[in-house]
């Protein structure tokens, strides 16, 4: 919940559907972040 909270300390919807979909949108940005920070591992050989 930290790290959602870094992207905006607070939600700036004032309807529940439109938090909800707020939220998910924070979401779907950390796991881009999360995938980009995967490493990509090859076999050799």
């Amino acid at each position: 919940m930290h790290c959602i909270k870094l992207l905006g300390q607070r939600l700036m919807a004032r309807d529940f559907d439109r938090q909800v979909a707020e939220l998910q949108v924070r979401i779907a940005v950390l796991n881009g972040y999360t995938a980009l920070g995967i490493p990509v591992t090859e076999a050799v050989g």
